[in-house]
């Protein structure tokens, strides 16, 4: 057995069924080996980029392993961005890639990377954006290398991993000895018991005085599929749940005690009872650059901060929590709600403060579609059990802040490491691991003419996909920052072409939209349709994303910005 070949048997055992890829000489020994497999199928992009995104959203909702490969050099290092982005977004990805004939190091062959004489060191660049990097030195060893990355890339908080495979390692008289199947192990983390108690002991104290819980749950808990377990702590003690914009859908938006989203673009409601809180119990929840307010210094000022997170260097960034609880998030609050059953009797009804952002007015400033509203119409025609995705830029605020998920919907916008397309490729995996479910992206302009290419893998696969693409001709977010740091902008704006034409060019469905009306039939039918399908909306340029830098509400950081200003 060839070591492709032995790479594909020790994929299928691990159960994995979807391959993302780039052509490549250096690869081609794999593509021969995942032709042959009757339990992969593989997808060949236009960039390795690509696949590495598509990877990352095969395991966003999955718990699956996303797989993605690349040829040695440039399509190695076209994989990175999406590593990246699994190392920020917690998916298990296991990247593969060419090397070079090692006995050739260092004289200059194709697509070199061995770090000597002026070629770039693939090794240093692949350990910087994964969990850990394989360099595989015999090819008998590709089960324990295969085996010991993938258990990596599951341990603990999830992430990417990667394998170099040298071309010499592929030449005709190198076989694989010592074929066996894969066994996966990986030990779950599960909460200390001597430390639920000792959290238990202050929610049950904070419960009996009546100071005031909330519960603050990101992509950690919706990742552990902890719904269940959250909505009953909510419900059983009474506490008001805020979210993260990743943390979207834990519990139905609809839910009486579900206040909207806690950030910089969220919610008044969650504002409100995150500042009247005197103790925040935070469930898979980063507490990164946007869910903080860019890491505002007061922010969890004269309150109790409990923290559950699966990683320990969560506990040491820039909020110090008062207890912290090591453990997924499923397990630990499960165990949390039991522990506190057996301390706390009846607790009255909370009095919280209704949800606003479905009442707020959005004024009409121009004939074009406002994006708060065409937020709205996404989610209120979203399909039950429907994933909407958000790529990196102003249409993130808007879905998050209008969109109501119900229970066992989804939505995810870009990770902290923000790579634009991210999504707008990312959603071809996350359709090919749910394919009864319904995948709609919501992506600014700049963010599809980055990696809309890939609408031609969409449909040479039949992947229906729906790419919602809020197009006003500029980076908006770009542009908004300018103005504010600057006073003027620059390189902002851009010519566009005809998005819907050009995805009938590549034989998906294609509709341009100018009115709401128009909207919500091309997406009705687009919907029903089966195919992938991209929806072009003119929207207005004058709509700015509610947004403010203060937890205190937008009057409260305009102010504080002003004053800011006026000291400077």
């Amino acid at each position: 057995m060839k070591v492709h070949e032995a790479l594909v048997k020790g994929l299928e055992d691990i159960g994995v069924d979807t391959a993302f890829g780039g052509a490549g000489e250096s690869i081609s020994g794999l593509m021969v080996a995942l032709k042959h497999s009757d339990r992969i199928r593989t997808i060949i992009t236009r960039n390795e980029q690509a696949a590495s995104f598509m990877a990352c959203g095969y395991a966003m909702y999955s718990g699956k392993l996303g797989f993605c490969f690349g040829s040695a050099g440039p399509g190695a290092f076209n994989l990175f961005s999406g590593l990246a982005t699994a190392l920020a977004g917690s998916y298990p990805v296991l990247a593969v890639s060419g090397y070079s004939p090692r006995r050739w190091r260092g004289w200059g062959a194709l697509n070199e990377t061995s770090g000597t004489n002026r070629t770039p060191d693939s090794q240093a660049m692949f350990a910087a954006t994964t969990k850990k990097s394989f360099l595989l030195g015999d090819a008998s060893e590709i089960f324990d290398v295969l085996e010991e990355a993938v258990g990596l890339a599951f341990e603990g908080r999830p992430g990417p991993v990667h394998i170099h495979i040298p071309g010499d390692l592929g030449e005709p008289g190198m076989e694989v000895n010592g074929i066996r199947p894969l066994r996966l192990r990986v030990s779950p983390v599960l909460p200390d018991p001597e430390r639920v108690e000792e959290i238990v002991a202050v929610l049950a104290d904070a419960i009996t005085r009546r100071r005031r819980v909330v519960v603050l749950a990101g992509y950690g808990a919706v990742r552990s599929g902890a719904g269940a377990e959250v909505e009953r702590l909510i419900e059983r003690f009474q506490f008001p749940l805020v979210t993260t914009l990743d943390g979207k859908g834990i519990v139905s938006e609809g839910h009486p005690l579900s206040l909207g989203v806690f950030a910089d673009s969220g919610h008044a409601s969650a504002w409100k009872a995150f500042r009247e809180a005197d103790v925040v119990l935070c469930v898979g929840n980063s507490l990164n650059q946007h869910a903080t307010f860019d890491f505002r210094e007061d922010l969890f000022a004269n309150k109790l901060l409990i923290h559950l997170n699966i990683s320990e260097t969560e506990f040491q960034k820039a909020y110090k929590p008062d207890y912290a609880l090591l453990s997924d998030a499923r397990p630990a609050v499960a165990a949390l709600v039991e522990a506190l059953e057996r301390k706390v009797g009846e607790v009255p009804r909370a009095e919280v403060a209704g949800r606003d952002w479905e009442a707020r007015h959005i004024p009409h400033l121009t004939r074009k579609i406002h994006p708060g509203e065409l937020a709205q119409t996404i989610g209120r025609m979203l399909p039950p059990r429907g994933i909407l995705l958000a790529d990196a830029g102003a249409h993130a605020p808007w879905l998050g802040y209008y969109v109501e998920l119900e229970k066992g919907q989804n939505f995810r916008k870009a990770d902290s490491f923000g790579a634009m397309a991210a999504h707008v490729n990312g959603a071809i995996g996350v359709k090919l691991a749910h394919p009864d479910r319904a995948v709609v992206v919501g992506c600014g302009d700049g963010c599809y003419t980055m990696g809309g290419f890939e609408l031609m893998t969409a449909v040479e696969h039949d992947i229906p996909v729906i790419w919602v693409v809020f197009n006003d001709c500029e980076f908006k977010l770009i542009k908004i920052a300018q103005l504010v740091e600057y006073r003027e902008t620059a390189f902002s704006e851009f010519q566009n072409p005809d998005f819907a034409a050009y995805a009938r060019a590549c034989g998906a469905d294609g509709h341009s939209v100018d009115t709401l009306e128009d909207f919500e039939d091309v997406f009705r039918r687009a919907l029903g349709s089966g195919r992938p399908t991209v929806i072009d909306a003119r929207i207005t340029r004058w709509a700015v994303p509610h947004y403010s830098p203060s937890p205190e509400g937008v009057v409260a950081g305009l102010i504080e910005t002003i004053e800011e200003r006026l000291r400077n």
